[in-house]
């Protein structure tokens, strides 16, 4: 059993609650084990930032050490207004410290709007106007445009916990209400996480409460598989999202491409091939993630791909089948590698490999594809075991 330790404000009374509830279907996989540290009030000044200094911190890590958790987490999202590079510096020196690693309730909602492609964040927060604002400036540092709904305005931080579930939801609500890709509940004393399931039905898009993040983290940081159903999508498939990132950029990386995608049909886990299941790019490539406008399974390449069921090399398009012309057009690949995933009888997705020049895809190039492919087959075959467990 893996046991996940959490570093708690000390004047939280919310995640301790709601970790246990959201690990409940979980007993046998995973154990949470806490340590308080002295934190009472969010506000932006020298008193309420010196309550996140490192020694605190450390020591309160050192005692979860003496229990061999395999996983400390900083169930906190003060790096969300101090900056993110303290979040990655508290990481680093929780595992400098202890050898177990280490995130952060701030890290794990960065690392979930990754996992799931997501550049417009709807924020809902219950802190006063001008450390919400302070958010959303750490945050675009971080690539996210985001929109702030209507804050609590509170600096009590006890206080939090007490904003009723249905005012939460109605925040967050408002926060999805535009173009939001995804919204995030940012701070681990307010119950947002039983409202996920039913506003992500409601809204269309996810939503990533802080504790339910954070524990999402930790368990993918420990080596689980987190597959937890009624919580939402997060805690149900995004180790899934996130192990298909890591292939991609890891391919993308091995064999120089621009652009590494990844499309799926996987109703179960919310995915079709007409948006990519993952996307990793080069330094200003454009993305074309939550591009829907083409029927992908229509098209001249993927049709032949659904053919012959073997990778189709592409060092130029001079020759059929001939690619979309809106992909030489609008994002500028002259290039490409396509790789069936192939599952059973039917040709569930494919991995596509783009370059902005043109260029050869020798055997190495197309072994390491193989290779990513094999790892989406890996990924799908172990989460599918979660979810059947």
């Amino acid at each position: 059993m893996i046991r996940i330790g959490m570093l708690t404000p000390s004047s939280n009374t919310c995640l301790e609650p709601v970790t246990y509830r959201l690990l409940d279907g979980a007993r046998d996989l995973a154990s949470a084990h806490f340590a308080r540290v002295p934190v009472t009030r969010i506000a932006l000044d020298g008193g309420s930032d010196a309550q996140f200094a490192f020694e605190p911190m450390l020591a309160a890590a050192r005692q979860l050490a003496d229990a061999r958790v395999d996983v400390i987490a900083w169930n906190g999202t003060s790096g969300s207004w101090l900056g993110v590079d303290h979040d990655r510096r508290l990481a680093a020196a929780i595992t400098a410290e202890t050898g177990i690693p280490a995130t952060t309730s701030t890290l794990a909602l960065l690392d979930a709007c990754a996992a799931y492609g997501v550049t417009r964040l709807g924020l809902a927060v219950p802190y006063t106007r001008d450390v919400a604002e302070r958010i959303v400036t750490t945050y675009a540092a971080e690539g996210l445009d985001c929109s702030l709904a209507e804050p609590f305005g509170i600096h009590d931080n006890e206080a939090f916990a007490r904003i009723p579930e249905p005012e939460v939801a109605r925040q967050i609500e408002q926060a999805g209400a535009g173009d939001a890709h995804a919204v995030a509940v940012v701070c681990t004393n307010v119950y947002g996480a039983g409202a996920a399931p039913g506003l992500e039905a409601a809204l269309g898009i996810p939503v990533f409460d802080s504790v339910s993040a954070t524990l999402w983290k930790a368990l993918d940081l420990a080596g689980a598989h987190p597959a937890l159903e009624g919580h939402g999508d997060l805690l149900r498939s995004g180790g899934l999202r996130a192990g298909f990132q890591r292939a991609l950029g890891d391919l993308r990386e091995a064999i120089g491409a621009d652009r590494t995608t990844l499309r799926l049909d996987l109703p179960a886990y919310g995915l079709h091939v007409d948006l990519t299941a993952g996307e990793a790019l080069g330094p200003g490539v454009r993305s074309i993630r939550r591009d829907a406008g083409l029927d992908q399974r229509r098209l001249n390449t993927v049709e032949w791909l659904e053919r012959h069921r073997v990778p189709l090399v592409q060092p130029h398009f001079r020759d059929d089948p001939k690619p979309p012309q809106a992909l030489i057009d609008v994002y500028g690949v002259r290039a490409q590698l396509l790789s069936p995933v192939v599952r059973g009888a039917d040709m569930t997705g494919w991995i596509s490999a783009h370059s902005l020049t043109g260029r050869e895809w020798g055997a190495a190039d197309q072994a390491v594809t193989a290779a990513a492919v094999d790892r989406v087959h890996h990924l799908l075959d172990t989460y599918g075991k979660a979810h059947s467990a």
